[in-house]
This record gives structure tokens, C-alpha cells and sequence, in this order.
């Protein structure tokens, strides 16, 4: 077993060496550039999610540099990434990003890790129970990372291998736009504009993560819901917006009723898309979180909960995170819809857990205690 973590961290550093070796020749070359910012993603091509807020928050003093996804590692300039990460005083990731595990960054760069995701629900990281690589240099040399409550600050230590002093529970910038009374507005009566169909209607967002521990394969299994018998069961009050996870392949193969269903999976941010809805349903995504912010009706639909938890498990039992109702089949999930419980006091002792740093300040703490502030 050691010596088969120890040859996966050489291949890794070996399958990384044209940037190693290009990042210590502008190591060598450039000193590093004051409040010089980079944010690199490889599973965004735009400043979204918490990079959109924290770049929206750096004043003039600051110098912003960006790569972002491009269809694949094989279009990125390396040159480029490689002088920018040697010049910059931080480095911003918010996902899984292979390129810099194995590169040797200068002690006086902070690489911080601001996590696309709220919560602690998926274990990720080194908390996985598969993820024994005492040599894997994944989610290595993160100097800091943020999360939504004082409770999970533990979770992410463990996940990241981390000093817990440096797990940061500052909350989650993206979170703040949910404390914006003027930004919500805004958003309601863009998505109204644009899709009048959901005006004065029940909407349902149907949102559920992918399964599969490979994003290359990464599918849903469509057999567990059948939207045409959905649609009959619950009739012309409601409309229902499907979002996919994005690295969900496969698609439904049923032909949809355009006047009560919508796909929004091609928007990369669903945080918008909660200030209109009425009724969320998901299984084991993270967009409870956000949810549970906003006066929704949740349903979990989890009809492989133990298939899940074996492939993947979470960090606390599921329980603790379902503050709405957890249905098997169609038979129960449409029952959910029409037949609404009371969870209110489940829910606030789940905000009070995993979302209590969230206050609308998260983006302005991030920045003063991570970024150096004002100038």
C-alpha cells in the first residue's frame, strides 16, 4: 500500500514536470508582485461563484490575473499560469485543481482554497474513506480555507490535511447575495422576464447530483423519476425547472411538455434560481445549504441512500441534514409535493450547524483577513 501511494505522487509530480520546471525558471527570474491575485479553475470558464464576489470586492490596489477552464488542461497557456503563479502574493482555487499540487510554491504565496461548496455534506479529500495516500500531494499546501460555520472548521482540517488555526470560518461569499434584498429583487424579475411561464405558478427546481466517483462517468439514473406522471399528478398549478449537475452525461430521454418543464442545466450558478422557487428537490447535493437561507419546501429523493453512502458517504449521518422529507419513489416524492410537513424546527438547527458564519459579511471578512485589506 506505501508503495503504491509512493509511485502515484512520483507519476503525479512527472505528469506535472514541464510546469514544474517552467514555474522555477520564473521562480528564479521574478520576485513576487504585491497584492498580485490569481484565480485559476479548471471547471469554470467564468469568474462565478465565490470568485465572482471576491474580485467584485478588490479595490484598484490590487493587480487580477485569471485562467480559467478552457475545454481542458491542453489549452492552457503554461508559460502564462506558471509566470503568474510565480509572481503572485495569493493564489484563489475553489475546486479540484491538479496543475499546482506538485509545484514548489514560494513560502510567501498563500494558496487559498475557497471550496465551490457550503456546507460539509460529501466527504472530499483525504476524509473519504478510500483516500488512504500517505504521498498524494492532492489538496496538499493549501496555506488557508474558508467555511460557513464555526462547527465544520474540524472537517475541512481533515479533508484538506490541514492545521484547523487555518480553516477560516468566515463564511462563504457567495452566500451574501442571499442577505441582498435589492439583489434578489433584481434576479426575480430578470428570471421572470426571461421565462414567464413560471409567473404565479408552484415552481419546482429539481436538482440532484450526479453519482459515479469518476466526473468522466459521471451519470443519474433517469428509471427513478418519470416526469410525464409528475406533470399529471400535480396538474397546471405548478412548473418544474430541471438543473443537472454539470458533470452529469447522460440525459433524460423523455419528451418534455414545454409549458410546465424548463432546463436550466446550462446555467453554472443555481443560487439565482432559489429566490424563485417554491419547492427543491434534491438528494445529496450541497445546494441544500443555500436552501435552507430561504423559505423552500425541501424533498430529499433518495432512492440509493445506501448504494450512496457506500460509494461515497458524508460527514455526519444524512439525517442530520434532511430538514425536509426523505422519499424512495415517484409514489412518495409527488406525495411530498402535495402533502407538506412542518420541519421548521429541524431547519433552524440546521443553519444554526452548518451555515451560521453566513451573514451577509462573508465576502468583506475574506477579503480583510486573507487578502490584506485596504491598501
Amino acid at each position: 500500500m506505501i508503495l503504491k501511494s509512493y509511485i502515484k505522487m512520483v507519476l503525479q509530480v512527472l505528469r506535472r514536470l514541464d510546469y514544474i520546471l517552467l514555474y522555477i525558471w520564473y521562480r528564479l527570474r521574478y520576485g513576487i508582485t504585491p497584492r498580485q491575485v490569481l484565480f485559476l479553475s479548471d471547471s469554470r470558464n467564468t469568474m462565478t461563484g465565490n470568485f465572482y464576489f471576491i474580485e467584485k470586492a478588490l479595490d484598484e490596489s490590487y493587480i487580477i490575473k485569471k485562467h480559467l477552464y478552457e475545454s481542458g488542461l491542453m489549452k492552457h497557456d503554461k508559460k502564462s499560469i506558471c509566470k503568474d503563479m510565480a509572481t503572485s502574493q495569493y493564489i484563489l482555487i475553489d475546486d479540484f485543481y491538479p496543475i499546482i499540487y506538485p509545484i514548489p510554491l514560494r513560502k510567501q504565496t498563500k494558496l487559498i482554497q475557497v471550496w465551490h461548496a457550503v456546507g460539509a455534506f460529501k466527504t472530499v479529500g483525504f476524509a473519504r474513506k478510500q483516500n488512504h495516500d500517505r504521498f498524494s500531494m492532492t489538496h496538499r499546501h493549501y496555506t488557508d480555507t474558508i467555511v460557513s460555520s464555526e462547527s465544520i472548521r474540524k472537517d475541512y482540517a481533515k479533508a484538506f490535511r490541514m492545521d484547523i488555526q487555518d480553516v477560516h470560518s468566515y463564511g462563504i461569499p457567495r452566500t451574501d447575495i442571499f442577505f441582498d434584498e435589492d439583489y434578489k429583487k433584481q434576479v426575480k424579475k430578470d428570471l421572470y422576464d426571461k421565462y414567464p411561464m413560471l409567473k404565479g405558478k408552484k415552481v419546482i427546481l429539481f436538482a440532484p447530483t450526479f453519482r459515479g466517483n469518476d466526473i468522466h462517468k459521471a451519470y443519474y439514473d433517469f428509471s427513478q423519476i418519470h416526469f410525464s406522471s409528475l406533470q399529471q399528478s400535480l396538474g397546471e398549478d405548478y412548473v418544474c425547472i430541471i438543473k443537472l449537475h454539470p458533470f452529469i452525461k447522460n440525459k433524460y430521454q423523455e419528451t418534455l411538455d414545454p409549458q410546465f418543464y424548463i432546463d436550466l442545466t446550462s446555467m453554472r450558478e443555481i443560487n439565482d434560481l432559489l429566490f424563485i422557487t417554491d419547492i427543491l428537490i434534491t438528494d445529496y447535493s450541497s445546494v441544500i445549504f443555500e436552501a435552507s437561507l430561504l423559505d423552500i419546501q425541501t424533498i430529499f429523493f433518495a432512492y440509493d441512500l445506501q448504494e450512496y453512502i457506500q460509494a461515497r458517504d458524508f460527514f455526519y449521518p444524512y439525517e442530520e441534514y434532511t430538514y425536509g422529507p426523505v422519499v424512495k419513489n415517484q409514489k412518495e416524492l409527488e406525495k411530498a409535493i402535495l402533502n407538506p410537513n412542518d420541519y421548521s424546527q429541524k431547519k433552524e438547527k440546521f443553519q444554526k450547524k452548518f451555515m451560521s458564519s453566513c451573514d451577509g459579511k462573508s465576502t468583506k471578512r475574506f477579503v480583510e483577513q486573507l487578502l490584506g485589506g485596504k491598501s
